[in-house]
């Protein structure tokens, strides 16, 4: 038996898998975000912890013999968050994630003094995105000098969990190539990188590959949550790396789209890809010897939420469903009588570096309704998100097959939506749903020998439903893309405007 843990945005999942890596248990928890100002995104680690102890002992409770059986923890969270933590092991202030924006100038910086963007991908095999850990801490030196002080470790958010459960500081390959200060091609810190913007490498945690095992649960934590003690914990891995190899796509061929929270566009490769002008992101894959690529939206099925959200004070229904939504715009033609959306609600890393920039709902008339604005925002999200498949096919990502997961792969319409808007095959898998967590099984069940490699376990991996393209509705979405592509540049201007009158009263 092998336990998955996935720290996501919103909520803690753990998941319990058999030795032929069916999923026999699973249990959640949440917790809140704190938005202090526009384009900040943080979460206090005492949450994260409070929900990993509800959701494991919830999930022990579940394998009352069999939890006497497990064999490994295999971990797995969002990435490019920074928990600062003093030389007690206390954190020193809410923890920063991957979707605060706050950052832009900083990475600037980074650039600038490492010899410009060329130098940078050469050390690192990235841009210094703002969602990156690099820029979060030399925001922290510059505008809370005290906090930085006290900072003697920084942990991305899974890391943490790891180090409450082992005391050791400890990451993987995968979620370190994620701050932006990892040397992705030899799969090590970067010295160089770090020497040109005075970091001391002693604030880094140490680094394994995904399979590797990272201590031992503690055994105090291990009587509470009602676990053997000893259980191993392995290395795991960053979600968007370790939810593709979840989704059996570990070298080249087909390509991912996860659309959860964010949205993710990857693929597996087995060799180190070349990446001018740092366009996708490039990660260390969950196997040594392999890599990952892709391009991140900040805003996808989480678009949706917000659409939800800003909603539900309209509506006499104060439980305003996802279906709801998805059944209205499913009354709606393609293309949404001619409204389209652009998901920048939390600023953008790709098609399009822009941190600053906001969301739009371009063409409404009074012959729109909201059936029209909910379908508009589905197809934005896609959209969106074929422009980031181009700029993957561009760095090497080939694929006639799309591979779909996250919380949307649980609905028909949006899966032929995009099969409609990608005209390729799109393809859901047993347990997809699972995401994260399931690739953590499957690196721990590695470590443990239950499998000799990530090839083997992946037999376990198994086409659940296929989506075809319709080619009228392709060949329309092809125009339609076409001018959702131009939007960005074409409200540049009106985000600078914006940005101007913020904070002018009237």
């Amino acid at each position: 038996m092998l336990i998955g843990i996935d720290l996501g945005t919103s909520s803690f999942k753990a998941i319990a898998v058999d030795d032929d890596g069916v999923v026999v248990a699973k249990s959640t928890a949440t917790y809140p975000l704190i938005n202090l100002r526009s384009g900040w995104s943080e979460q206090e680690p005492a949450e994260w912890w409070r929900a990993t102890g509800e959701a494991m002992t919830a999930l022990a409770a579940q394998l009352p013999e069999k939890g006497k059986e497990i064999t490994g923890i295999g971990l797995c969270g969002q990435m490019h968050g920074l928990t600062a933590m003093d030389a007690d092991g206390e954190v020193i202030r809410p923890a920063i994630l991957w979707n605060d924006q706050r950052c832009a100038a900083e990475c600037d910086w980074i650039t600038e003094q490492v010899g410009g963007l060329d130098k940078l991908v050469e050390l690192n095999g990235n841009r210094m995105f703002p969602g990156y850990t690099g820029g979060k801490i030399i925001w922290l030196r510059d505008h809370e000098p005290e906090n930085y002080a006290k900072m003697v470790r920084l942990l991305n958010p899974k890391d943490y969990i790891r180090f409450r459960m082992t005391g050791l500081y400890v990451t993987d390959v995968s979620d370190a190539s994620g701050t932006g200060l990892f040397d992705v091609r030899n799969r090590t810190w970067s010295l160089e990188l770090l020497r040109a913007i005075d970091i001391d490498p002693a604030l880094l945690p140490d680094v394994v590959e995904s399979t590797e095992q990272t201590g031992t649960l503690d055994d105090d934590i291990a009587a509470a949550w009602g676990f053997p003690a000893g259980t191993p914990v392995f290395g795991g891995g960053g979600d968007a790396v370790i939810q593709t190899s979840a989704m059996g796509l570990i070298e080249e061929g087909s390509a991912g789209f996860t659309v959860g929270t964010a949205g993710i566009v990857a693929g597996g490769l087995s060799r180190y890809p070349d990446n001018p002008a740092g366009r996708v992101q490039v990660s260390c894959g969950n196997e040594p010897g392999r890599w990952h690529i892709m391009g991140n939206a900040n805003s996808a099925g989480g678009a949706f939420q917000w659409l939800r959200d800003a909603l539900r004070p309209l509506n006499d229904d104060e439980e305003l469903s996802f279906q709801t939504l998805v059944r209205l715009a499913r009354e709606v033609e393609p293309g949404a009588n001619g409204v389209l959306f652009l998901p920048y609600l939390l600023g953008e890393r790709s098609p399009n570096l822009a941190p600053d920039a906001s969301a739009a709902l371009v063409g409404l008339t009074q012959m729109h309704d909201v059936g029209h604005i909910a379908r508009a925002v589905m197809e934005g999200v896609l959209l969106n998100m074929r422009g980031i498949f181009e700029i993957c096919v561009d760095a090497g990502l080939q694929s006639d097959q799309v591979v779909a997961s996250g919380g949307v792969s649980n609905d028909p319409m949006w899966l032929q939506l995009l099969a409609d808007i990608l005209g390729r095959e799109v393809v859901t898998q047993v347990g997809a749903s699972e995401g994260g967590a399931y690739g953590a099984v499957l690196a721990a069940g590695v470590g443990t020998g239950l499998w000799a490699d990530l090839t083997s376990a992946l037999t376990q991996v198994k086409v659940e439903k296929t989506y075809v393209p319709d080619d009228d509705r392709h060949a329309r979405y092809e125009t339609i893309f076409g001018a959702h592509r131009r939007l960005h540049g074409a409200l540049t201007e009106v985000y600078e405007l914006a940005r101007t009158a913020e904070g002018v009263s009237a």
